[in-house]
């Protein structure tokens, strides 16, 4: 019999957690326990889940951060397999059911993730589908829950796998170190790469999760997120470089065009020294156009760069 864990990272989460865990709660599966790693909260959270029912294991930390919650509750977890959720989203009740029907059809799966919909704070629906939004759920579907050929490449082209809807061996977790606590923004990427690299996984098109989007969860680009990224592909590159060979990329070069992105953040904010940096950075990582224009372009004088964007403008 498979045992499910789920892990649920909360910090100051008393608004929406009760609803996170009644979904879990309400799964047509029954998972084993519920693992709340409190990050530090100064809100009511603990009373809230107090007031719930369910296998629920509460254990508190001082702030450190969602990947450093979820790697305790990793720790904590004595099931074969971990569910993530993060305490402001909602599982559908299918959800695992599903998840282990894909599993009884490819039993060498390590990982299985799915679709999401994304709600606003009332529960209305803003996005049905995040994979049909980015073009990928057709390819899903042909896919039919089997493990995705070069899942690695297909990753770092575009993550396909939203945290809460993953249901992956705990095994699998430890042996390739589970979440990366000094990256803030992309460690789960950087996780399910690592994973993807080794091990077969796949993604069901079909909605597993509903995501919350809200004033304290908005994702917005940020100076922060892209030297996070930069992070993330010299972290690959260091520790699955063959995978990302074998399967067509070029490790150098994907840590250059993260350093090119930072290049192009800091031009369009008009602070030309960084961007000089980050371009010469990345030049040393590996020669692209994108880069040596950013770096070149950041020298010209100010006037200069007023009269090639008026230009471009024209073309």
């Amino acid at each position: 019999m498979m045992r499910i864990s789920a892990v649920i990272p909360a910090y100051n989460s008393a608004a929406y957690i009760a609803e996170a865990i009644i979904s879990i709660v309400k799964q047509s599966y029954i998972v084993d326990e519920i693992i709340v790693i409190d990050d530090g909260s100064s809100d009511n959270t603990l009373a809230v889940i107090q007031g719930l029912s369910g296998n629920i294991r509460y254990h508190k930390q001082e702030n450190r951060g969602p990947a450093a919650a979820r790697n305790q509750g990793i720790k904590m977890a004595q099931g074969d397999w971990i569910a993530f959720l993060d305490a402001d989203d909602q599982w559908t009740t299918d959800k695992i059911k599903k998840q282990l029907a894909g599993l009884t059809r490819y039993p060498e799966l390590h990982l299985i993730a799915g679709d999401m919909t994304e709600i606003d704070e009332d529960n209305s629906v803003l996005t049905p589908s995040v994979l049909a939004k980015h073009q990928l759920l057709t390819g899903f579907i042909k896919d039919q829950g089997r493990p995705i050929t070069d899942a690695l490449s297909k990753l770092l082209h575009k993550n396909f796998i939203p945290t809460g809807t993953v249901l992956v061996r705990r095994d699998t977790l430890l042996a390739v170190g589970m979440f990366n606590e000094s990256i803030h923004y992309g460690e789960d990427l950087e996780l399910w790469a690592k994973i993807a690299a080794y091990y077969p996984i796949s993604c069901l098109p079909e909605i597993l999760m509903l995501r919350r989007l809200h004033n304290n969860n908005a994702t917005k680009a940020s100076a922060a997120m892209l030297i996070d990224s930069i992070e993330v592909m010299q972290s690959l590159r260091q520790t699955i470089s063959l995978p990302l060979i074998q399967q067509g990329l070029k490790p150098d070069r994907l840590v250059a065009d993260a350093y090119t992105a930072l290049a192009y953040w800091y031009f369009n904010l008009k602070d030309y020294q960084r961007a000089r940096q980050a371009a010469v950075a990345s030049l040393y990582e590996a020669l692209t156009w994108r880069a040596l224009i950013y770096g070149l372009s950041a020298c010209l004088p100010a006037k200069c760069l007023m009269i090639l964007k008026k230009l471009k403008t024209l073309f």
